[in-house]
Protein backbone atom coordinates (compact mmCIF):
# COMPACT_ATOMS: atom_id res chain seq x y z
CA UNK A 1 0.00 0.00 0.00
CA UNK A 2 1.48 3.34 -0.88
CA UNK A 3 1.71 6.11 1.64
CA UNK A 4 3.00 9.48 0.57
CA UNK A 5 1.14 11.59 3.04
CA UNK A 6 0.78 10.95 7.15
CA UNK A 7 -1.56 13.70 8.65
CA UNK A 8 -1.37 14.25 12.18
CA UNK A 9 -4.66 15.21 13.63
CA UNK A 10 -5.22 16.29 17.39
CA UNK A 11 -7.16 13.32 18.74
CA UNK A 12 -9.50 15.51 21.27
CA UNK A 13 -10.95 17.98 18.50
CA UNK A 14 -13.93 16.75 16.93
CA UNK A 15 -13.63 19.40 14.14
CA UNK A 16 -9.94 18.11 13.34
CA UNK A 17 -10.52 14.70 12.95
CA UNK A 18 -13.65 15.61 10.64
CA UNK A 19 -11.20 17.82 8.69
CA UNK A 20 -8.68 14.70 8.71
CA UNK A 21 -10.96 11.99 7.79
CA UNK A 22 -12.26 14.70 4.39
CA UNK A 23 -9.13 15.23 3.37
CA UNK A 24 -6.60 13.16 0.84
CA UNK A 25 -3.80 11.96 2.83
CA UNK A 26 -2.89 8.17 2.31
CA UNK A 27 -2.39 7.72 6.48
CA UNK A 28 -4.31 9.62 9.71
CA UNK A 29 -1.86 10.01 12.80
CA UNK A 30 -4.53 10.43 15.40
CA UNK A 31 -2.25 11.96 18.11
CA UNK A 32 -2.34 11.36 21.37
CA UNK A 33 0.85 12.64 22.94
CA UNK A 34 2.35 16.73 22.26
CA UNK A 35 -0.84 18.28 20.64
CA UNK A 36 -3.16 17.15 23.21
CA UNK A 37 -2.82 18.62 26.57
CA UNK A 38 -2.41 15.31 29.55
CA UNK A 39 -6.11 16.01 31.42
CA UNK A 40 -7.29 16.26 27.71
CA UNK A 41 -5.93 12.64 26.90
CA UNK A 42 -8.88 10.34 28.51
CA UNK A 43 -11.32 12.24 26.87
CA UNK A 44 -9.12 11.94 23.71
CA UNK A 45 -8.25 8.15 23.52
CA UNK A 46 -12.69 7.59 23.63
CA UNK A 47 -12.62 10.13 20.42
CA UNK A 48 -10.02 7.47 19.01
CA UNK A 49 -11.98 4.64 19.44
CA UNK A 50 -15.18 6.03 17.91
CA UNK A 51 -13.66 8.00 15.45
CA UNK A 52 -12.02 3.98 14.74
CA UNK A 53 -15.41 2.84 14.72
CA UNK A 54 -16.89 5.10 11.91
CA UNK A 55 -13.62 6.20 9.64
CA UNK A 56 -13.79 4.19 6.31
CA UNK A 57 -10.09 4.71 6.04
CA UNK A 58 -7.03 1.68 5.47
CA UNK A 59 -4.90 3.56 7.47
CA UNK A 60 -5.58 5.27 10.57
CA UNK A 61 -1.99 5.45 12.47
CA UNK A 62 -2.27 6.59 16.74
CA UNK A 63 0.62 8.46 18.18
CA UNK A 64 0.93 7.27 21.48
CA UNK A 65 2.88 8.43 24.61
CA UNK A 66 6.58 7.19 25.18
CA UNK A 67 7.15 4.01 26.70
CA UNK A 68 7.58 4.88 30.44
CA UNK A 69 5.17 7.88 30.82
CA UNK A 70 2.13 7.61 32.78
CA UNK A 71 0.02 7.69 29.54
CA UNK A 72 1.75 4.56 27.86
CA UNK A 73 -0.18 2.07 29.25
CA UNK A 74 -3.82 3.90 28.80
CA UNK A 75 -3.09 4.86 25.35
CA UNK A 76 -2.28 0.72 24.35
CA UNK A 77 -4.90 -0.23 26.50
CA UNK A 78 -7.21 2.15 25.12
CA UNK A 79 -6.63 1.74 21.10
CA UNK A 80 -5.24 -1.92 20.68
CA UNK A 81 -8.43 -3.36 20.62
CA UNK A 82 -9.45 -0.56 17.93
CA UNK A 83 -7.02 -2.68 15.31
CA UNK A 84 -4.98 0.60 14.26
CA UNK A 85 -2.65 -0.11 11.32
CA UNK A 86 0.07 0.73 13.58
CA UNK A 87 1.33 3.06 16.42
CA UNK A 88 3.72 5.54 15.75
CA UNK A 89 6.04 5.39 18.81
CA UNK A 90 7.85 8.92 20.17
CA UNK A 91 10.86 8.97 21.69
CA UNK A 92 12.56 5.43 21.83
CA UNK A 93 16.03 5.13 23.01
CA UNK A 94 16.59 2.47 20.31
CA UNK A 95 14.87 -0.54 18.33
CA UNK A 96 14.77 -2.31 21.69
CA UNK A 97 11.91 0.20 22.66
CA UNK A 98 9.86 -1.34 20.06
CA UNK A 99 10.41 -4.62 21.53
CA UNK A 100 9.11 -3.85 25.07
CA UNK A 101 6.48 -2.58 22.79
CA UNK A 102 5.51 -5.79 20.65
CA UNK A 103 4.98 -7.23 24.03
CA UNK A 104 2.28 -5.63 25.37
CA UNK A 105 0.81 -5.54 22.00
CA UNK A 106 0.66 -9.28 22.07
CA UNK A 107 -0.92 -9.36 24.82
CA UNK A 108 -3.55 -6.85 24.15
CA UNK A 109 -3.87 -8.41 20.57
CA UNK A 110 -4.49 -11.70 22.02
CA UNK A 111 -7.26 -10.85 24.08
CA UNK A 112 -8.88 -8.78 21.27
CA UNK A 113 -8.21 -12.06 19.18
CA UNK A 114 -6.10 -10.13 16.49
CA UNK A 115 -3.53 -11.83 15.00
CA UNK A 116 0.00 -11.18 16.48
CA UNK A 117 1.87 -8.50 14.68
CA UNK A 118 -1.31 -7.29 13.23
CA UNK A 119 -0.65 -3.41 14.42
CA UNK A 120 2.60 -2.00 12.86
CA UNK A 121 5.09 0.19 14.53
CA UNK A 122 6.26 3.39 13.37
CA UNK A 123 9.62 4.93 15.44
CA UNK A 124 10.33 8.51 15.59
CA UNK A 125 13.99 7.36 15.59
CA UNK A 126 15.84 10.36 16.33
CA UNK A 127 13.95 12.35 19.54
CA UNK A 128 17.01 11.57 21.96
CA UNK A 129 20.99 11.77 21.38
CA UNK A 130 20.97 7.96 22.66
CA UNK A 131 18.27 7.60 19.48
CA UNK A 132 20.72 8.87 17.34
CA UNK A 133 23.00 7.14 18.13
CA UNK A 134 21.24 3.40 18.05
CA UNK A 135 19.94 4.21 14.22
CA UNK A 136 22.39 1.83 13.23
CA UNK A 137 20.83 -1.12 15.56
CA UNK A 138 18.15 -1.07 13.66
CA UNK A 139 19.92 -3.12 11.04
CA UNK A 140 18.29 -5.98 12.81
CA UNK A 141 14.70 -5.01 12.70
CA UNK A 142 12.66 -4.67 16.00
CA UNK A 143 9.28 -6.62 15.50
CA UNK A 144 6.41 -4.83 13.63
CA UNK A 145 8.71 -2.35 11.97
CA UNK A 146 6.58 -0.77 9.27
CA UNK A 147 8.27 2.56 8.27
CA UNK A 148 11.23 5.08 9.85
CA UNK A 149 10.75 8.54 10.60
CA UNK A 150 12.86 11.74 12.49
CA UNK A 151 11.98 14.93 14.12
CA UNK A 152 14.29 17.19 15.51
CA UNK A 153 12.40 19.46 17.64
CA UNK A 154 12.77 17.13 20.80
CA UNK A 155 16.52 16.46 19.86
CA UNK A 156 17.37 20.02 19.43
CA UNK A 157 15.54 20.19 23.11
CA UNK A 158 17.64 17.79 24.48
CA UNK A 159 20.89 19.19 22.89
CA UNK A 160 19.98 22.66 24.40
CA UNK A 161 19.98 23.91 20.98
CA UNK A 162 18.56 27.52 20.64
CA UNK A 163 17.38 26.58 17.29
CA UNK A 164 17.47 23.58 14.68
CA UNK A 165 16.99 25.92 11.56
CA UNK A 166 19.78 28.70 10.09
CA UNK A 167 19.03 31.91 9.02
CA UNK A 168 18.08 30.41 5.78
CA UNK A 169 15.22 28.44 7.14
CA UNK A 170 16.97 25.08 6.40
CA UNK A 171 18.03 22.31 9.06
CA UNK A 172 21.49 23.03 10.46
CA UNK A 173 24.34 20.23 10.11
CA UNK A 174 23.57 18.48 12.67
CA UNK A 175 19.92 17.87 12.30
CA UNK A 176 21.08 17.01 8.37
CA UNK A 177 23.00 14.62 9.32
CA UNK A 178 20.45 12.75 11.55
CA UNK A 179 18.18 12.97 8.74
CA UNK A 180 20.46 10.97 6.55
CA UNK A 181 21.38 8.52 9.22
CA UNK A 182 17.55 7.88 9.70
CA UNK A 183 17.15 7.37 6.02
CA UNK A 184 20.21 4.77 5.15
CA UNK A 185 19.08 3.16 8.79
CA UNK A 186 15.63 2.19 7.31
CA UNK A 187 16.87 1.22 4.20
CA UNK A 188 19.23 -0.98 6.09
CA UNK A 189 16.11 -2.19 7.71
CA UNK A 190 14.27 -2.47 4.80
CA UNK A 191 11.87 -0.23 5.27
CA UNK A 192 9.99 2.89 3.98
CA UNK A 193 11.75 6.31 5.31
CA UNK A 194 9.10 9.02 5.88
CA UNK A 195 10.57 12.84 5.77
CA UNK A 196 9.69 14.94 9.24
CA UNK A 197 6.97 17.62 9.07
CA UNK A 198 7.31 21.14 7.63
CA UNK A 199 6.48 23.74 10.62
CA UNK A 200 5.12 26.08 8.91
CA UNK A 201 2.03 24.98 6.83
CA UNK A 202 1.81 28.20 5.67
CA UNK A 203 5.11 27.98 3.69
CA UNK A 204 4.31 26.07 0.47
CA UNK A 205 6.54 26.79 -1.38
CA UNK A 206 8.76 25.77 1.36
CA UNK A 207 6.76 22.54 1.72
CA UNK A 208 7.22 21.76 -2.14
CA UNK A 209 10.95 22.18 -2.25
CA UNK A 210 11.51 19.76 1.18
CA UNK A 211 9.45 17.13 0.03
CA UNK A 212 10.58 17.42 -3.66
CA UNK A 213 14.02 16.60 -2.11
CA UNK A 214 13.00 14.07 0.29
CA UNK A 215 11.43 12.16 -2.72
CA UNK A 216 14.36 12.60 -4.51
CA UNK A 217 16.51 11.47 -1.80
CA UNK A 218 15.22 8.16 -0.97
CA UNK A 219 12.37 9.16 1.19
CA UNK A 220 8.62 7.12 0.24
CA UNK A 221 6.80 9.97 2.41
CA UNK A 222 6.63 13.12 4.49
CA UNK A 223 4.54 14.20 7.95
CA UNK A 224 1.93 16.63 7.46
CA UNK A 225 0.72 18.80 10.15
CA UNK A 226 -2.26 21.12 8.24
CA UNK A 227 -4.60 19.48 5.81
CA UNK A 228 -3.48 22.01 3.22
CA UNK A 229 0.31 20.24 3.46
CA UNK A 230 -1.11 17.15 1.89
CA UNK A 231 -2.01 18.05 -2.02
CA UNK A 232 1.62 19.26 -2.02
CA UNK A 233 3.28 16.05 -0.42
CA UNK A 234 1.32 13.83 -2.64
CA UNK A 235 2.60 15.54 -5.75
CA UNK A 236 5.88 15.06 -4.93
CA UNK A 237 5.71 11.61 -3.90
CA UNK A 238 4.36 10.74 -7.12
CA UNK A 239 6.21 10.54 -10.74
CA UNK A 240 5.41 12.80 -13.06
CA UNK A 241 4.16 11.70 -16.77
CA UNK A 242 7.71 12.44 -17.54
CA UNK A 243 9.42 10.70 -15.01
CA UNK A 244 7.41 7.12 -15.82
CA UNK A 245 7.70 7.79 -19.45
CA UNK A 246 11.86 8.05 -18.94
CA UNK A 247 12.02 4.96 -16.57
CA UNK A 248 10.11 3.09 -19.23
CA UNK A 249 12.82 4.07 -21.88
CA UNK A 250 15.14 3.02 -19.82
CA UNK A 251 13.77 -0.46 -19.39
CA UNK A 252 13.28 -1.06 -22.82
CA UNK A 253 16.86 -0.06 -22.73
CA UNK A 254 17.70 -3.06 -21.40
CA UNK A 255 15.55 -5.22 -23.17
CA UNK A 256 18.01 -7.47 -24.76
CA UNK A 257 19.36 -8.44 -21.25
CA UNK A 258 22.72 -7.02 -21.71
CA UNK A 259 24.10 -5.37 -18.16
CA UNK A 260 24.83 -1.98 -20.12
CA UNK A 261 22.63 0.47 -22.46
CA UNK A 262 22.48 3.27 -23.83
CA UNK A 263 20.01 5.91 -24.01
CA UNK A 264 19.93 9.54 -25.64
CA UNK A 265 24.13 9.25 -25.63
CA UNK A 266 24.52 8.23 -21.97
CA UNK A 267 25.53 5.23 -20.79
CA UNK A 268 23.39 3.17 -17.72
CA UNK A 269 24.09 0.22 -15.73
CA UNK A 270 21.91 -2.18 -13.46
CA UNK A 271 21.59 0.92 -10.60
CA UNK A 272 20.06 2.60 -13.60
CA UNK A 273 17.43 -0.10 -14.69
CA UNK A 274 16.72 -0.61 -10.97
CA UNK A 275 15.73 3.24 -9.92
CA UNK A 276 13.49 3.34 -13.39
CA UNK A 277 11.91 -0.33 -12.63
CA UNK A 278 11.22 1.71 -8.87
CA UNK A 279 9.38 4.74 -10.50
CA UNK A 280 7.00 2.57 -12.97
CA UNK A 281 6.11 -0.01 -9.62
CA UNK A 282 5.39 3.50 -7.62
CA UNK A 283 3.12 4.96 -10.62
CA UNK A 284 1.32 1.31 -10.92
CA UNK A 285 0.42 1.63 -6.92
CA UNK A 286 -0.31 5.39 -7.32
CA UNK A 287 -2.79 4.47 -10.28
CA UNK A 288 -4.19 1.50 -8.55
CA UNK A 289 -5.17 3.73 -5.21
CA UNK A 290 -6.52 6.13 -7.27
CA UNK A 291 -9.27 3.50 -8.77
CA UNK A 292 -10.03 2.10 -5.52
CA UNK A 293 -8.07 -1.21 -6.68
Amino acid sequence: MITRSYLFVPADSEKKLAKGAASEADALILDLEDSVAAANRPKARLMVREFMKSAHRPQIWVRINPLGSEDFIRDIEAVASCRPAGLVVPKPDGPHALNVIDAHLITRETQAGIPHGAIKLLPVATETPVAALSLQDYRSPPPRLAAMTWGAEDLSAALGAVANRGEDGEFLFTYRVVRSLCLIAAKAAGVPAVETLHADFRDTQGLERAARAASREGFFGMLAIHPDQVGPINAAFTPSDEDVAHARRVVAAFASGAGVASLDGKMLDQPHLKQAEQVIALDAKVRARASGA
